[in-house]
């Protein structure tokens, strides 16, 4: 059975479709039905031949996965990059497009230090445009508590000796051209940044070919070859693949393949709506407030999401990790809307072991593109009117929702198996990977060659999970 959310054709070329809702109609008739699935993608030539052998297989065409690829071609070794469906085609392309350090959990800090740097001169290095640029970020505060926690926060920069500051008054005015928000204040990095989602993952994908490694999209890892009880290979749905090592870096599918495998990955699916907009004269600064959070985009217009809400799909592994969630479910119950829905029936129905020569769920959802949640849409849509009238001269061309991979700290695994050496996992990023990807795919290939961890890896391991470890999340204040 295939799920009412996903699509099987694997390239959406050309422009974006050009459906939505004019700045004419009511904001409470708001509906994107007839838009494209999920955002527009520039076209990718796959690789054709599957390679018999390579030192790396990297599973998932993701920002995380081709940052990997990447940087393990440059490392001389042979790598083939697996992508069931697109490249970017789920959450690496359907997130907000931060590249953020503000507001970070502080155990990822060190990590995104390290991918800013690499942001910084990525377009050069891979020959393409990621649209990266450092524009800065607000997050505002309504009251004088919020501004105390922001001030809290700040501090954890201060070791690193990077900008970051609460600003009131004329400053955070002129940032926010326009705006009719009611608040005490905003804690503003100057360094942090945006990137186009629909061309930064692609552009390092084709900068990992020109480095060497093989792409290969379409192409379904169904299982992992183990003998003598390590990784010997994968099987392809085009066939058998050796090689002495594994990244899994397969976002929200990465917890069914792991489970076939034996091994257990405690993380769950989140989901989130965002929509863009015609190009208007607004603020060059992303901001995030409570009822809505923007940034800037290449063409002009902007990307829009809701500052705080999240649906939650109520499902069998809901049930199976519900304790281990507990403590991010009381931490962020304000933000969270679960529901009932036909992804229960979808994800029941999957089978979580099967056979090399069986066909997967990967192969009968090639990606997963969820229906965008009206209500969301509405909701940040109305708020951003009232803060920012600027946007009434804007027409909403688009919307999407991505499903993101979580796990119960919020934070990343980047690790290797233990039970099974030669295979690693880069998955979970909590909706923070598209900033941190580019860093994460340094890390996780130097635990792949050995080398001298570029941070420390530490508080990424799976085995936090198993050893005794308290999972919390932490939002630094």
């Amino acid at each position: 059975m295939l799920a009412l959310d996903c699509v099987l054709n694997v390239d959406v070329p050309g422009e974006p479709l050009k459906v939505g809702f004019s700045r004419m109609d009511r904001p409470d008739s708001l509906r994107l039905d007839n838009a494209m699935p999920g955002p527009s993608l520039p076209h990718f030539e796959s690789d054709y031949r599957v390679p018999e052998q390579v030192d790396v297989v990297v599973i998932g065409g993701g920002i995380v996965g081709a940052s990997t690829a990447l940087e393990l071609a440059e490392r001389g070794l042979s790598v083939v990059l697996c992508e069931k469906g697109q490249i970017a085609g789920e959450q690496s392309s359907r997130n907000w497009g931060w590249v953020r350090l503000s507001q970070r959990d502080p155990r990822e800090i060190p990590l995104m230090i390290e991918a800013i740097r690499i942001w910084e001169g990525l377009d050069a290095r891979v020959g393409g445009r990621t649209g990266y640029t450092q524009s800065g970020i607000l997050f505002t505060s309504p009251n004088e508590r919020g501004v105390a926690e922001n001030e809290r926060w700040s501090r954890h920069l201060a070791p690193h000796q990077i900008e970051c500051r609460v600003i009131n008054g004329s400053e955070l005015d002129n940032l926010m051209p326009g705006h009719r928000m009611k608040v005490k204040g905003a804690l503003y990095t100057p360094v942090d940044g945006r990137a186009e989602p629909q061309w930064a993952a692609p552009a390092i994908a084709e900068g990992a070919r020109t480095a060497g490694a093989t792409v290969m999209t379409a192409c379904a890892v169904r299982s992992l070859d183990i003998q003598g009880g390590r990784v010997a290979g994968v099987i392809t749905e085009k066939g058998r693949i050796r090689c002495e090592q594994v990244v899994l870096a397969g976002g929200a599918w990465s917890r069914l393949f792991s489970g076939n495998a034996g091994i257990s990955l405690p993380q769950l699916k989140v989901m989130n709506t965002v929509l863009r907009t015609t190009p208007v004269d607004g603020p060059a600064a992303s901001v995030w407030s409570d009822g809505f959070a923007f940034r800037k985009r290449e063409d002009g217009g902007y990307t829009i999401a809701s500052g705080h809400e999240n649906v939650v799909d109520i499902v069998p592994d809901s049930f199976r990790l519900g304790l281990r969630f507990l403590p991010a479910y009381r931490a962020d119950w304000r933000s969270l809307g679960f529901r009932l829905s036909g992804r229960w029936a979808v994800e029941a129905s999957q089978a979580r072991r099967w056979r090399p020569d069986e066909t997967t769920a990967f192969e009968k959802c090639r990606v997963l593109d969820p229906a965008p949640s009206q209500k969301m849409l509405r909701r940040s849509w109305n708020a951003i009117l009232r803060a920012f009238p600027i946007f009434e001269q804007a027409d909403i061309v688009q919307s999407w929702a991505g499903m993101i991979d979580v796990t119960p700290d919020a934070i990343p695994v980047i690790s290797a198996v233990d039970q099974i050496p030669g295979f690693y996992i880069a998955t979970g990023f909590s909706g923070h990977g598209f900033g941190l990807g580019p860093g994460a795919g340094r890390l996780m290939a130097d635990l792949v060659t050995g080398r001298t961890p570029v941070v420390d890896p530490h508080e990424f391991r799976l085995a936090r999970f198993f050893d005794g470890s308290k999972i919390r999340p932490d939002a630094g204040f």
